[in-house]
């Protein structure tokens, strides 16, 4: 989730957040092949000839169904071979948001004989939206190749029998005290360090109202985040701790209104508890639905290369059915989309281990993801548990002014 200064190639290892509202971020000429295509700046002299223009071919989808997840694909070539650092499928909602399929290709070398990408699957509200292909040069200016319309049309709904029994509330309304672990999925492990959250021990296990992973200590504007620390923010009830964000007082250094928050880590706590190499942590969360909404359970260690950060998921609201997980150590990260065990208020357990040659990612008890990457013999770091605030760069910032809730049933560390 990071944290100063930075969002960030790759964040999740995600084709990295960009800055793409302009057309180009290029200065200059710009080579144009085949119907006005864009490709790299033009340049002259000896070195024209060989400068490679780069020709969409094939983009899909041309619609949607509001949300259903779907995946998308790009086909391009070029007039020369070359590398391109990233190849991507972007979105845009009326807006101007960036709304892009998650994943693509990363290094990839685009030649005459083209090159196919398929990304991850994402879904969308009902709407028009503006979709188009887009590469990265290994100078790290992006290039968006021609737009078109993408329509994504409302779900039709599936006519239901008649009800012969009153209906039964749904179990994922609320969160039931779990009952304390005794065994981890992961083979040889025993519990180390829990939270049940039956209270909130602030200032001996845990601190609420800073992180060295936010520039500013409280609050993170560079990080596209709208955050405003306050311990006041993360509450217990029932056995849940309940994560609020409002809109806050404070105004950020880039003069957007801030939102009060809440998040958890052991940094700064008397106790100073930390994850290590060979541990397994497990969360069961209740993913919220409002808009702008940016929760995750991660790791931060700021005298650490590449500062410590495991993602263990982070989730965005806008993309109901679909959890980031991401290495940012040894670089590595996975798109998991599963509308049964993702979805907008719904619990679902997540847990990963920090192993030192591979981190694997658990859904629900089921490994969904081996790096084979790791973190290393030596790593350890603090683990976050948060709600953060999109600022609307990447995702949709919140809009209006209810709160948003995230919640989560326990934290347990597994030795």
């Amino acid at each position: 989730m990071q944290k100063p200064a930075r969002r960030r190639a790759p964040r999740h290892a995600r084709p990295s957040r960009r800055g793409r509202n302009a057309a180009f971020a290029v200065t200059g000429a710009l080579a144009i092949g085949g119907a006005g295509l864009l490709g790299l700046p033009a340049v002259t002299g000896a070195h024209a000839a060989t400068t490679p223009t780069v020709t969409q071919d094939k983009l899909t989808p041309a619609t949607m169904v509001a949300g259903k997840a779907t995946t998308a694909s790009l086909t391009v070539h070029s007039s020369a071979c070359f590398t391109a650092k990233t190849v991507g499928v972007g979105v845009r909602d009326a807006g101007g948001h960036n709304l892009d399929f998650p994943g693509g290709a990363a290094n990839a070398q685009i030649c005459p004989s083209g090159l196919s990408v398929t990304t991850g699957s994402r879904t969308l509200p009902a709407g028009t939206y503006t979709q188009f292909g887009f590469w990265q040069d290994l100078g790290g200016a992006w290039h968006n190749l021609p737009s078109r319309q993408l329509v994504v049309s409302a779900a039709t709904a599936t006519p239901s029998p008649a009800p012969t029994a009153t209906p039964v509330p749904s179990p994922t309304a609320t969160a039931a005290p779990s009952s304390p672990a005794t065994a981890a999925p992961v083979a040889g492990k025993q519990l180390t360090w829990s939270d049940e959250f039956d209270g909130l021990a602030l200032g001996s296990r845990w601190t609420a109202d800073r992180s060295s992973s936010y520039h500013y200590g409280d609050h993170n504007p560079n990080d596209n985040k709208l955050d405003w620390l306050n311990k006041d923010n993360v509450g217990v009830s029932g056995g849940v701790a309940t994560f609020t964000a409002r809109p806050s007082t404070h105004t950020l250094e880039n003069g957007k209104q801030a939102w009060d928050t809440g998040l958890l880590t052991t940094e700064y706590s008397t106790e100073g508890f930390k994850v290590k190499t060979g541990d397994y942590i497990e969360t069961r969360v209740k993913l919220p639905a409002g808009t702008g909404a940016w929760p995750a359970l991660w790791t931060w260690n700021s005298t650490s290369g590449n500062h410590g950060e495991i993602d263990s998921f982070e989730y965005h609201a806008d993309n109901a059915n679909l959890l980031e997980l991401t290495n940012h150590i040894n670089p590595g990260y996975k798109y998991v989309t599963d509308a049964k065990a993702v979805a907008h208020d719904q619990w679902v357990t997540v847990g990963t281990q920090y192993g030192a040659t591979s981190v694997d990612w658990y859904i629900n008890g089921v490994k969904v993801f081996s790096d084979g990457k790791g973190v290393g013999a030596g790593w350890s770091a603090y683990p976050i548990l948060n709600l953060s605030l999109s600022a609307g760069q990447y995702h949709p910032a919140p809009q209006g002014t209810a709160p948003i809730t995230f919640a989560a049933d326990y934290l347990r560390v597994y030795r």
